[in-house]
């Protein structure tokens, strides 16, 4: 019977509490991982996914940046359009100053309209504080019953506080695959 140490990654990407949430998903982005280990020292003090960082994005209302004073605006209605007829789309596009500025240039400038929600704030506000973890020498099976009914993506693997390697969903796919579960 297989064990999480023979299939758990044991190169861990973990990151700090204080991480800001825009270089954590970069993080976890560049090495196609979907969560890691938040760690304080050697401590880990939780868990943060993708998913927590998407949810929170979605979930917090964002700054609206300053307004321009109206008297700045000079927005003067196109000529071929009358009063009681819909506007063009001529309004939006030539009378806006940033009209065809790069989204993701616009959302890096904090002085922007957009304001920069994950450069904000840190992973310690969205981690997951609740630690699941496993001890190296569980069997494979019992580990994969255990993110089921949790309905979790990944397993802490730790012996006598120790972080050795997490063990993820598509760990126990290879481990299936190689039918050595």
């Amino acid at each position: 019977m297989s064990r999480v140490r023979d299939w758990m990654t044991s190169d861990v990407v973990s990151v700090a509490p204080g991480l800001t949430l825009r270089s954590a998903a970069e993080l976890l982005a560049t090495r196609h991982i979907g969560g890691a280990p938040v760690m304080a020292g050697s401590r880990v003090v939780g868990v943060v996914s993708l998913s927590d960082i998407v949810s929170f994005e979605a979930s917090t209302p964002v700054v609206p940046g300053a307004e321009p004073d109206r008297a700045e605006w000079e927005l003067e209605p196109p000529e071929e359009w009358r009063e009681g007829e819909e506007a063009p789309a001529a309004f939006f596009t030539d009378f806006w100053p940033d009209a065809g500025a790069d989204v993701l240039e616009r959302f890096e400038q904090t002085g922007s309209p957009e304001w920069d929600l994950l450069g904000e704030h840190t992973v310690g506000e969205v981690m997951s504080r609740r630690v699941v973890a496993v001890n190296p020498e569980k069997s494979v099976r019992a580990a994969a019953r255990l993110m089921t009914r949790l309905q979790i993506h990944r397993l802490l693997v730790l012996e006598q506080g120790k972080l050795l390697g997490v063990l993820s969903a598509s760990d126990i796919v290879r481990a299936v695959g190689a039918a050595r579960v």
